[in-house]
């Protein structure tokens, strides 16, 4: 199965990351939670926004940047989404085992990781008069554009309705 990684580097809003999560879990992507947090991991407001999809959920948690970089360097290739990016999202080829990441609500990923990947900085186009988009929709968007590009690989690409068939004109 091809693999997604997606990397949030210090979170700050619980909701935020609880939609990321549930985002994950209904496409496989893996998700790294770069500390510090927040928040704490057993909030309400976390568990609340990911429902019951936390069973669904491969996740993995790291004290800090150095330590996820000390247990991923080498591991696949990294993409940096921020508003400051030369590149939109879309120029990219991703390959399997890529990891997205995503800074801080308020923040931002460092800029000094900015200026150590210029290549493998992407944006989202927006409005010049917006500051950024919300985290949990800018993650969905990227996670969504790799899956898009490798044909949704293990995901469901139709659905049922509830009350009445798709195929069965007589309704």
């Amino acid at each position: 199965m091809s693999t997604v990684n997606i990397v949030l580097v210090e979170p700050e809003i619980p909701q935020n990351t609880g939609n990321i999560a549930r985002t994950c879990a209904a496409t496989g992507a893996r998700l790294h939670l770069v500390g510090p947090l927040g928040f704490k991991i057993d909030d309400k407001k976390l568990k609340r926004a990911g429902l019951d999809y936390w069973n669904l959920l491969d996740i993995t948690i790291y004290e800090n940047l150095q330590e996820f970089m000390a247990k991923n360097s080498g591991a696949g290739e990294f993409y940096f989404f921020t508003t400051k990016a030369l590149h939109t999202f879309t120029e990219v080829n991703y390959p399997d085992n890529c990891y997205l990441f995503f800074g801080k609500e308020t923040k931002g990923l460092p800029e000094e990781l900015l200026l150590q990947n210029p290549k493998t900085c992407v944006r989202l186009p927006m409005s010049q008069y917006a500051r950024s988009l919300n985290l949990s929709n800018t993650v969905c968007v990227g996670v969504y554009e790799v899956l898009r590009q490798w044909n949704y690989p293990e995901l469901q690409n139709y659905g049922q309705l509830h009350n009445y068939n798709w195929y069965d004109s007589t309704k």
